[in-house]
């Protein structure tokens, strides 16, 4: 009976064992949309290193690559950046509330979300108020980003081989980041400023000094055909901040005329626009 049952495991552990380790491989395979869309583009790619696969035409280090030369995928994807800023104000998921805690954690989030494929589970998952009937991506119709989930530049200098590596790339990006390495100067006169622009501020006195709001534009809310803008204002008094919009008009008359975007005040920096539609 003993040399029976010996038997019988060693049958079982043969049969089934490597069953398990399929199912295990399988399930590692599995990937949601956002990790399928995070994924570099081949083993070439890897092995070679970033500045031996991608040009830099500018030499300001944002890979040629990450930026929407299509007219419609540019429009597409300010359509998707402006809503989804607008709709953290408006009705914003638990996960972007557990996200979302700063001027730049805003713009990363709807800049993100913004390249996602908007998949039904994609729109489960960030809680989107109604399906506003935008087009995605036709550059990334493979699903996939070519440098994984690294969105922003966060150094100076030209792209070098090993920046996706060394940090030079990051998923992660704070307001001075965003201004520096991920934004082109447009004007200090706001009239200028289109859909998905960035509007900077720097307060020198404040714990955390750059500041940046979202140039909606025309809502994807409010009836009103005037332009808006929407931001966090992080922390206020120790305490978690907030979402906030507000009429351009409103804001060029703010109580406090260091918030106002004016060319007179000096600490208004401009109107920027990112790097990803130049």
């Amino acid at each position: 009976m003993g040399f029976a049952f010996r038997f019988r495991a060693k049958y079982i552990l043969a049969v089934f064992f490597p069953l398990a380790l399929l199912l295990l491989s399988l399930g590692g395979r599995a990937r949601s949309d956002r990790l399928k869309f995070f994924h570099r583009s081949s083993a070439a790619e890897s092995q070679n290193g970033v500045g031996r696969v991608w040009n830099d035409r500018l030499g300001d280090g944002f890979p040629d690559v990450l930026r929407l030369e299509d007219a419609q995928d540019r429009q597409n994807f300010v359509l998707w950046f402006t809503f989804l800023g607008e709709a953290l104000y408006y009705t914003p998921s638990r996960q972007a509330r557990a996200e979302v805690r700063d001027c730049a954690g805003l713009i990363r989030y709807a800049y993100r979300n913004a390249l996602l494929p908007h998949t039904a589970a994609w729109r489960r998952d960030a809680g989107v108020p109604f399906e506003p009937g935008f087009g995605d991506i036709a550059k990334l119709a493979e699903a996939r980003w070519p440098l994984e989930r690294a969105l922003f530049r966060t150094e100076p200098g030209p792209l070098l081989a090993g920046d996706l590596e060394n940090g030079a790339l990051s998923e992660f990006a704070d307001a001075a980041t965003l201004l520096n390495y991920n934004t082109f100067f447009i004007s200090k006169d706001v009239r200028a400023a289109r859909a998905g622009d960035l509007v900077f501020f720097h307060q020198a006195t404040q714990r955390e000094p750059f500041h940046t709001m979202l140039f909606v534009g025309s809502s994807h809310f409010q009836p009103a055909g005037t332009d808006w803008v929407v931001y966090h204002t992080g922390d206020l008094g120790g305490l978690r901040g907030e979402i906030r919009e507000v009429e351009v008009s409103q804001l060029l008359d703010h109580p406090d005329a260091r918030w106002r975007p004016l060319a007179i005040n000096p600490y208004f920096l401009g109107v920027y626009r990112l790097e990803i539609l130049r």
